[in-house]
């Protein structure tokens, strides 16, 4: 009996020893996890102060952000990576093993990941390209918004309803940068056929004098009055144009139509507007309504 109970408590002793043993390895892989994410932080805040003041070698502002995206994501993945790695050694996985398997895997499953490829290599080429960058408005498969983020995975794009749109960089055919040099904007004004066209040109070349001292600070070109763009079925169509700095060419298009309707009502020209005139049978007046 005396053996029996020696080797139940050594066995005892022994599971002690395993158990406090699984809970030093729990503990340490959580410390490893901490101080990964500790690396994540200061790396990223790391990457924000140099890359700040470096800023003025960038082209723009917009590149800086795309690389300071770009960075941040390469930094936290690779992290990931050894943290996963450490974690495993920890609780003995023969890493060699996975590292090894993981060639098999990966060509076993490579005929299936064929949409991953494409997605990493199109982002590679939209990133090497600058085809487009965060902070601008662009248009891709379909959707468009405010480049966010940029991975060589997926692209996310907001649109101005806050929608978060994630297109896999494959997807990504054919992109619109609404971002990128300056911008043209063409604004078309209809006034009545009894107006004269050359007091309406007159009068909207004297505006655009005016609206180059009040928007100076958006205006790369113009404005313009080009002339008569078009006799339409209720009016004669006059057009204007000007370049303005990137993302300002919808409010310029709204602030040049205010001020073109002000004006012309100032100097009693009227803006063409569907008119309806109807014909009694009896050889009555004929009365002109407001459509």
């Amino acid at each position: 009996m005396d053996h029996i109970e020696l080797l139940a408590n050594a066995a005892a002793i022994l599971n002690q020893i395993d158990l406090w043993g699984y809970v030093f390895d729990i503990l340490g892989s959580i410390l490893i996890i901490i101080f990964g994410m500790l690396l994540i932080k200061l790396g990223n805040r790391f990457i924000d102060n140099i890359l700040k003041k470096k800023a003025r070698g960038y082209s723009s502002e917009r590149r800086r952000n795309t690389l300071i995206m770009l960075l941040k994501s390469i930094l936290r993945y690779g992290i990931y990576f050894f943290v996963v790695m450490i974690v495993f050694s920890i609780f003995n996985v023969p890493i060699e093993s996975i590292l090894a398997g993981a060639g098999i895997v990966g060509l076993a499953i490579g005929f299936g990941a064929q949409n991953l490829v494409r997605d990493v290599i199109n982002g590679f080429f939209i990133l090497f390209e600058d085809q487009f960058g965060v902070g601008d408005y662009i248009e891709a498969a379909g959707v468009e918004g405010i480049v966010e983020e940029i991975g060589l995975r997926t692209t996310n794009l907001r649109n101005f309803g806050g929608e978060l749109h994630i297109i896999p960089n494959g997807a990504i055919n054919q992109v619109t940068n609404y971002s990128n040099g300056n911008m043209r904007v063409m604004v078309d004004v209809g006034i009545a056929y009894e107006e004269d066209p050359a007091q309406a040109i007159a009068v909207l070349e004297e505006l655009c004098r005016h609206i180059l001292a009040e928007k100076q600070d958006v205006l790369r070109e113009g404005p313009t009055v080009l002339g008569v763009q078009e006799l339409a079925a209720s009016s004669v169509v006059i057009r204007l144009w000007a370049k303005v700095l990137p993302m300002e060419q919808w409010q310029f298009a709204r602030y040049l139509r205010q001020r073109i309707k002000e004006v012309f009502d100032e100097k009693g020209i009227e803006i063409a507007y569907p008119h309806m005139v109807l014909l009694s049978k009896g050889g009555g007046q004929e009365v002109d309504h407001d459509r």
